[in-house]
């Protein structure tokens, strides 16, 4: 992987070899690295040969305690039961031996990396103050990176799991450059209409792409679903005439549809297919615009653009039988 501002990454470097004692501050930045990925391997360890009661309860003192909000069944608004929860967190003990060496690599090349990216986000980005917590954790299949909302706070969050599962061992700069533009763009709309949910992770997608041109599909998190660009170009006209008609919607089975690898708004069209969609949505308005130009609009600007550009681009490549 390709290293920049190495004069940077050394005491960078050297704040974050230590973050799995605690809360740790990165030099230089106002955030502070908790990792909670190590302790997973330690608490898997030393519970080798015992019953998963007795995982449970060193993984609730040891991890669970020192996230409660993020290890906690009552944050899925009734989706798990307490007891449904447990049952993941035994079960992601039992899938750790298939996985801990590719894991262990993942927390190794976590630590030595992250302040690299952060430091050529920066080269594009140099106002962003890296000023959220980060929280590297075995997230239970649930993430490979993102922010979650806790008690009103936002959490910045890297799965170590997920990130195995989706991004095996390739280059992850470009993802890593995804989610620090999110940390850094910020841009809540009020009713969490479609459209933002477009250009937010649209835009997202193609900053990552402009910072990495050579990252592929997989890199750039459009290969999730499998195939999925590829899926999408298929039926490209209906995809955007489709969305043309959700843009200004709320509807949970919408977003879903077009942001949850589940799917299931019966359009036939490919599930997550949002993400594609708003990438060729931010590569169009950004023919006139910068991407640092892109990041400041605000929420009424933004929407002008995304609505315009998908209108350009339902045009462009008209539903069958239009």
């Amino acid at each position: 992987m390709k290293r920049l501002f190495r004069p940077v990454l050394l005491p960078l470097l050297a704040a974050m070899l230590s973050a799995s004692a605690g809360a740790t501050e990165v030099k230089g930045l106002s955030m502070q690295v908790h990792d909670l990925a190590t302790p997973f391997v330690q608490v898997w360890e030393r519970n080798a040969g015992k019953p998963d009661a007795e995982f449970l309860r060193d993984f609730r003192s040891t991890i669970g305690a020192r996230f409660p909000g993020f290890y906690d069944a009552q944050r899925f608004s009734g989706m798990f039961t307490p007891a449904q929860y447990e049952n993941m967190i035994v079960k992601a003990r039992a899938e750790f031996p298939s996985m801990r060496a590719a894991y262990e690599k993942k927390v190794a090349r976590f630590t030595q990396e992250l302040p690299g990216h952060i430091a050529s986000f920066r080269a594009s980005f140099p106002d962003y103050a890296a000023k959220t917590d980060i929280w590297f954790l075995h997230s239970l299949g649930e993430m490979d990176g993102g922010t979650r909302t806790l008690d009103g706070k936002t959490y910045f969050v890297f799965g170590a799991d997920a990130m195995v599962k989706y991004h095996g061992d390739g280059d992850e700069a470009a993802f890593f450059h995804h989610e620090l533009f999110h940390d850094y763009h910020e841009m809540e709309c009020s009713g969490e209409p479609i459209w933002a949910s477009l250009w937010n992770e649209g835009l997202a997608t193609y900053v990552a792409k402009r910072m990495n041109p050579a990252a592929n599909n997989r890199e750039l998190l459009l290969d999730i679903p499998r195939n999925l660009v590829a899926d999408t170009q298929k039926q490209l006209g209906r995809a955007f005439e489709d969305l043309h008609g959700k843009l200004d919607s709320d509807d949970r089975t919408a977003y879903a549809g077009l942001f949850q690898g589940r799917g299931g708004d019966d359009t036939g069209l490919p599930a997550r297919r949002g993400y594609y969609l708003g990438y060729l949505v931010a590569e169009d308005i950004g023919k006139t615009m910068s991407m640092q130009q892109m990041a400041k609009l605000d929420c009424a600007s933004a929407r002008t653009a995304v609505l315009a550009s998908v209108e350009r681009l339902r045009k462009a490549h008209p539903a069958s039988g239009k």
